[in-house]
């Protein structure tokens, strides 16, 4: 029996310590709230379609369990591998990054994350001090900026809008770009938009950060789902010599269904690899040994599967564009890559529905939540009030189901 002390072990009369103003400085991921909030409601009972969620509904691939289940069983695979992932990983992400840019990495120029988000961490954390400003266009998906304040360094958004296909030019980074600019953050296609960059854009840009000597981190995770007459570009391929500076991001959870299995990776410049390499092994040492024979397997094996989900989400893209723009007071652009539509919701506002006057993107997503039980993400969350996130990997039921109750809500009549 473990004897209890004379004196209570948390004394309620003791002012509570404070917690670090720098962690108690971070928001809430939007993406993730919206999501949990969805699924409470689920729990309770209430019919509630989720638009929220940012990553495939589809399963992983068989053939990839059942890689990741002989590794299980596999003594070999009970250890640490090396901080930076084991070398046939490592070797794999090279020839697929290699395959994607056009270049020569070397595995030793590859760094294994828990995630494509511990790679972004990783990334600004190698790039910044303090002051230090990172170029971000803006809608932007909400961990970016959250994460460069939190390492001390200051988020810049470069604002675009649907007249521009959300894609940033040379111009407005001309016009944003200072004496303290380090870094510029390039995401293709777009996590909120959907925008897809041309080649031609992409060669402009990376001119442009070639010339002016600043860090590139390319965020690359969707580069696999492009649809219609675009394609993946990538900005290190275009402008070779801005790899010495320049970190490209990617992993398995989105073209492969594996959210959960928590598998990204990092490319760049050896000595920034040594020096990110360093930094993991004080914070979380190497990935998961079966996540990486997993995501081997995913790599190396079969690669129908990711054309059979992209196939699905390029049939739902269209559905979703077309039953937007079939609404009154939505306007969207047809999105090109990834699986979000984003469009604006400026012609409801001064509306008022189910008595409630409509202001804000915030509202709309608050009216679709109670009224409809639709969950969306407000484009606040992305640095573009007017405007909604809403992903398409949902069943294409649920996805029909979804856009009707919007339309009868929304509708006039």
């Amino acid at each position: 029996m473990i004897p209890v002390p004379p004196y209570p072990l948390f004394l309620e009369t003791r002012p509570m310590i404070a917690l670090s103003k720098r962690a108690d400085a971070l928001a809430e991921s939007a993406t993730m709230a919206i999501t949990a909030k969805a699924k409470a409601l689920k729990a309770a009972g209430q019919d509630v379609i989720g638009f929220g969620a940012g990553e495939p509904d589809f399963a992983t691939p068989e053939h990839i369990v059942e890689a990741a289940q002989a590794a299980c069983a596999d003594p070999a695979f009970h250890h640490y591998t090396g901080v930076a992932g084991n070398e046939e990983l490592r070797s794999a992400v090279a020839a697929k990054t290699n395959e994607m840019t056009g270049l020569d990495y070397a595995p030793s120029q590859v760094v294994v994350t828990n995630g494509a988000k511990h790679a972004v961490f990783n990334a600004f954390a190698a790039v910044l001090d303090e002051g230090d400003e990172v170029l971000v266009p803006a809608p932007y998906w909400v961990t970016y900026p959250d994460i460069i304040s939190w390492l001390g360094g200051v988020p810049v958004a470069v604002p675009t809008d649907e007249t521009v296909g959300f894609r940033a030019s040379v111009q407005q980074l001309e016009s944003y770009c200072t004496n303290r600019t380090k870094a510029l953050l390039f995401v293709s296609p777009s996590n909120p938009t959907g925008a897809v960059y041309s080649p031609e854009e992409t060669r402009a840009l990376a001119e442009w950060a070639a010339e002016k000597g600043i860090w590139v981190i390319t965020d690359d995770i969707y580069g696999d789902l492009v649809y219609g007459e675009s394609r993946f570009s990538s900005l290190v391929g275009a402008v070779p010599e801005l790899a010495e500076r320049a970190l490209v991001l990617n992993g398995v959870s989105k073209s492969y269904a594996m959210t959960g299995w928590r598998l990204g990776w990092m490319l760049g410049p050896p000595a920034a690899i040594r020096q990110i390499s360093r930094l993991q092994g004080h914070m979380t040492s190497n990935v998961s040994n079966v996540s990486q024979a997993a995501a081997l397997t995913a790599l190396t094996g079969p690669q129908e599967p990711v054309i059979k989900m992209r196939l699905a989400f390029d049939r739902r893209r269209k559905v979703m564009y077309e039953g937007l723009q079939a609404i009154e007071g939505i306007e969207c652009c047809e999105p090109e890559g990834a699986f979000y539509a984003f469009p604006s919701v400026t012609g409801l506002f001064a509306r008022e529905i189910k008595g409630k006057k409509l202001g804000s993107s915030m509202d709309v997503a608050d009216l679709l939540l109670s009224e409809a039980g639709v969950a969306v993400v407000p484009g606040e969350a992305f640095g573009a009030p007017g405007y909604l996130r809403l992903s398409y990997a949902l069943a294409d039921d649920l996805l029909e189901e979804g856009l009707g109750r919007i339309k009868h809500l929304l509708s006039r009549s």
